[in-house]
């Protein structure tokens, strides 16, 4: 099967809901939805297998800012269009950066909503989250709303800032056929199919990354108490 069944399509959706009401840490909750999507939508598994894969071996995101390196600074629009400028964040306190690829994937969302629940901690530390996504504000906004995120979700467009950090790919032809269902050159307002990698900088007051998780493969992200560990150390530093 090459295309997503409307039938398939709810049974991901229930699926999504079993594993965001899971207990469990949130890679565990990914890798039950990973393997739920596998057995519901197997021809999009094997593809994104192979999508990991190629970027692996091309080094995907390893050139990436590091800890102890300078994190480049940003200046993008928020869900409401006023801009956020890293700088300013930072006056404030040490930051994670986050790259989501978009309102539609369900890791992100279970990503965020993780994150959400940590942040009476994240704030109790005086640290600070943003998320960085390359859609329009439309659809940023809608992830805000949907999510309930209580920190700005900046659009990135064309995956500007995404490319300085050596984020962005190219999803490819298959993983495009697959995805068809999903209106990327609307959410995009483009027709390019590149998407961040996404990965987390915990960036200190000082400028300086002190703590990154970036992997080519999307069903895996930052566990929230290696997110916590960090921004708490880097909380300390200053």
């Amino acid at each position: 099967m090459t295309s997503l069944t409307p039938a398939d399509a709810e049974r991901l959706r229930s699926a999504f809901q079993r594993c965001r009401d899971m207990e469990g840490t949130l890679n565990e909750q990914l890798r039950a939805y990973a393997s739920a999507g596998r057995e519901i939508f197997p021809a999009y598994g094997d593809a994104v297998d192979r999508l990991v894969e190629r970027l692996s071996q091309n080094g995907g995101g390893e050139n990436a800012p590091r800890p102890d390196e300078e994190m480049p600074p940003f200046m993008l629009p928020d869900d409401r269009g006023g801009l956020v400028a890293l700088p300013s964040l930072l006056a404030r306190g040490p930051v994670a950066v986050m790259f989501f690829r978009g309102h539609w994937c369900p890791y992100c969302r279970l990503n965020v909503r993780a994150v959400i629940q940590a942040q009476d901690r994240i704030k109790a530390m005086g640290a600070q989250i943003v998320a960085i996504m390359p859609e329009t504000q439309e659809y940023t906004k809608q992830f805000k709303a949907d999510s309930g995120a209580p920190f700005p979700v900046l659009t990135d467009l064309d995956n500007g800032y995404a490319l300085s950090l050596n984020l962005t790919i190219w999803l490819g032809t298959e993983i495009k056929r697959l995805l068809s269902y999903q209106d990327m050159a609307k959410f995009h307002g483009n027709d390019g199919w590149m998407l961040p990698i996404p990965a987390v900088f915990v960036v200190g007051r000082d400028g300086l990354v002190k703590a990154r998780f970036v992997d080519p493969d999307f069903r895996k992200r930052m566990e929230i108490d290696d997110l916590l560990a960090a921004l708490e150390s880097a909380s300390k530093e200053n």
